[in-house]
């Protein structure tokens, strides 16, 4: 447990030998100014005298070799103090693996900087940083009463395929934290237990880390196991960065510690801080406070080539007499000659007349040309985003005229009052979404991805032809695209209620809902789904089927969305697949095998959406540790154990029939299943629900309904060669 860093950290003396002490305007009177090669300035200081107030006391250890400054009384190594940062050194967390799968050393670390009140917070300048290949790490943290949870997935299959000095998710992922976050703790998990990556990979480790001062090596860091090198290396190359105030709770109105020739200045997210007038410098914390700088004795910072005087916060730089000029210029003084009066008012009067003549001109020329660049800039893009391409399609194919529509920027525009932020109806991980008004009175959304891809544009017009022509009642329509800006933008239906997620998860309002609604939203997005894996011209898988891409209209009737259209699929695949990556909690784990994405995967993720219909829990709970965490595993175990009925919620076993509730709960397991060549179509899902549905009687009809009884009793139901095994219970509900 790195048992000789500890035995570093708490290495304490009972007397310390304090560096000598300073007059100067450094720290305050009679108190060290540095700890080994570490300048402390006030408001630091080493002990309760020499600083500010206690969140900012420092101790140094000088029996270490070198001397070693901590931060306070807390075992937390100080590597550098800044006019408004602290750089820290930690040690990574780390959980490793034995041939028999288990955890055979794990060290989780975080650090609590909230009893300093907010003095201290851990700066934007820092990212997460995930070592594995068959690991995923969660950051836990806290902003006063404000609690985030974000996490990274470090994946590989072997070790060649490791890049070396890149965190890009292969073997190393990097997130960015949220500003102001005074603590944070770290959980790693692994997917497989490192079976499959044992040989050269055996644990996983997960740490905060300046952004850039950790160099990923490769597979050679992915086989560190832990080792003292890899903590050593971070200790001394790899510092975490603190942003640091004055009264976190305070603000300029109220400072009282800045000094003379000095001025205070608020800091985003609470606090303040002092800083030197232009002109001075020195401590702005400390009487007298700044002083006045002698520009004149430096030259290479306020070159005069004349005669320079030094003035209170500034200076004069002026020519030689006889000389005009700029004398902060080389050679920018030239002597003076002498004209007459009317000369000078001649000459003046011709320099103005040319120069407004010269600025009309300029003014006309540049409203011609920016109207051309624009006319230009459009057509550009226009090409560049494949319009010609989709051009050529449609001569080919006279029907696509009708279908695709084009539209200009200047309707998209007008129709998002200019891409008004408070026109945006959401954000994602390829763009933002915004509401829109067309000429006509039609209401449409408008997608803006954040980047395009230059190389698979081709790709990108051959998936807008083909999607637009998808005419499905359960599938948010396509209407059109605009290519004549910097990224394509995208036109579909307006649907007005909302996603699914927030209907199931929205905390701030009770909203029951039955089962017969459950199971029409589900046959709906069954349907849709069968659909476009079936019924289309080239089969569409969606990749990233999850109940915030299921839309609901006026009449809460499902409709599919998001089909990643901004990312871009092979003109020549026979199946067209849009290339969204997926939502953690949904992706189908065959996935991460293969690397192959199926007709089979849209299964998995609708087996998921499903269970989250019949529980009315998050994919990824909050509340449940471990692999109950994954409510796909957290259900199939409540079927293995025969519990399955205490997880569904409570309308839901109150309204539905044992045999509707079984055969729900069956069919759920067999699109879980492990193995993709098992799963149902979902034509076959479709047809399944439809059934269950319509021989559901919805609970407004129902008569002599009597209590709910469970009851344990498992029958084990096996399909095909899976290893996974699908429960029927007698749960008894009497009627």
């Amino acid at each position: 447990m790195l048992l000789h860093f500890l035995l570093f950290l708490f290495t304490f003396p009972s007397t310390i030998a304090l560096e000598g002490t300073t007059t100067n305007n450094i720290a305050m009177p009679g108190c060290p100014t540095k700890c080994g090669n570490i300048t402390i300035a006030y408001p630091f200081g080493l002990g309760l005298d020499c600083s500010l107030d206690y969140s900012f006391h420092l101790y140094c250890n000088n029996l270490l070799k070198p001397p070693t400054l901590f931060l306070g009384e807390r075992n937390i190594v100080v590597s550098n103090i800044s006019d408004s940062e602290v750089r820290i050194f930690t040690i990574p967390s780390y959980t490793c693996y034995n041939k028999s799968g288990f955890v055979y050393d794990e060290d989780l670390q975080g650090i609590d900087l909230s009893s300093d009140d907010g003095v201290f917070t851990f700066s934007v300048k820092n990212k997460f940083t995930v070592i594995g290949c068959d690991d995923y790490a969660l950051i836990k943290g806290t902003n006063g009463s404000l609690n985030f949870t974000s996490g990274c997935f470090g994946l590989c299959a072997k070790a060649d395929d490791v890049p070396i000095g890149e965190c890009s998710g292969i073997g190393c992922c990097q997130i960015s934290i949220p500003k102001g976050i005074s603590y944070y703790s770290t959980t790693l998990h692994s997917l497989r237990n490192h079976s499959d990556v044992l040989s050269f990979n055996g644990c996983g480790f997960g740490f905060l880390v300046e952004e850039g001062s950790f160099k990923f090596a490769g597979a050679s860091d992915l086989s560190s196991n832990r080792s003292m090198d890899f903590s050593f290396r971070m200790q001394a190359t790899m510092p975490v960065v603190l942003d640091w105030v004055i009264n976190p709770n305070g603000h300029c109105g109220e400072a009282k510690e800045c000094q003379g020739n000095s001025s205070c200045y608020d800091v985003d997210g609470g606090g303040y801080r002092c800083k030197c007038n232009n002109g001075y410098e020195g401590n702005p914390y400390l009487a007298p406070g700044c002083q006045d700088i002698d520009e004149c004795n430096d030259h290479a910072t306020n070159p005069c080539y004349g005669i320079c005087i030094n003035t209170i916060g500034s200076y004069n730089c002026t020519c030689e007499p006889g000389f005009v000029g700029d004398a902060k210029v080389l050679n920018g003084c030239y002597r003076h000659a002498k004209k007459s009066k009317l000369s000078s008012t001649i000459f003046i009067f011709i320099g103005v007349s040319l120069g407004v003549l010269f600025l009309i001109i300029i003014i006309v020329l540049y409203k011609k040309i920016k109207k051309t660049n624009q006319k230009r800039k459009r057509k550009w893009f226009f090409q560049r985003n494949g319009g010609l391409l989709l051009k050529q399609q449609e001569e080919a194919d006279p029907s696509l005229v009708d279908k695709t529509k084009l539209f200009t920027s200047r309707e998209l525009e007008k129709a998002t009052d200019d891409f008004n932020e408070n026109r945006i109806l959401g954000r994602g991980g390829h763009g933002t979404v915004y509401k829109g008004m067309l000429v006509d009175g039609r209401i449409v959304a408008v997608k803006k991805s954040k980047i395009v891809d230059e190389s698979q544009l081709e790709q990108f017009i051959n998936e807008v032809v083909i999607l637009s022509q998808v005419n499905h009642k359960n599938v948010v329509k396509l209407l059109g695209c605009c290519l004549e800006t910097d990224v394509p933008l995208l036109v579909s239906e307006f649907v007005p209620n909302g996603t699914l997620y927030d209907l199931l998860h929205n905390e701030t309002q009770d909203c029951p809902i039955s089962l017969n609604m459950r199971l029409q939203v589900a046959t709906e997005v069954a349907g849709a789904l069968a659909y476009l894996h079936s019924a289309t011209s080239i089969p569409i898988y969606h990749r990233d089927i999850k109940t915030s891409n299921i839309l609901l209209d006026e009449k809460y009737r499902a409709k599919v969305a998001d089909f990643g259209t901004s990312r871009f699929v092979s003109i020549e695949q026979t199946h067209l697949t849009t290339l969204v990556k997926g939502t953690f909690g949904y992706l189908d784990p065959e996935y991460f095998q293969s690397s192959q994405f199926t007709e089979k995967s849209d299964v998995y993720s609708f087996g998921v959406v499903l269970v989250e219909l019949l529980t009315r829990e998050k994919p990824i709970s909050r509340t449940r540790f471990g692999e109950n965490r994954s409510l796909a595993t957290y259900f199939m175990l409540a079927m293995e154990e025969g519990r399955v009925m205490s997880i569904f919620d409570a309308l839901v076993v109150e309204e539905g029939t044992r045999e509707d509730l079984l055969a729900l709960a069956n069919l759920a397991m067999r699109c879980l299943n492990l193995n993709g060549k098992y799963r149902p179509t979902m034509k076959e899902v479709a047809g399944e629900l439809e059934t269950i549905r319509t021989t559901h009687v919805p609970l407004a009809i129902q008569t002599n309904t009597k209590p709910i009884i469970y009851e344990k009793e498992l029958e084990i139901l096996t399909y095909g060669e899976s290893s996974s095994t699908y429960l029927s219970f007698n749960d008894s509900i009497t009627q």
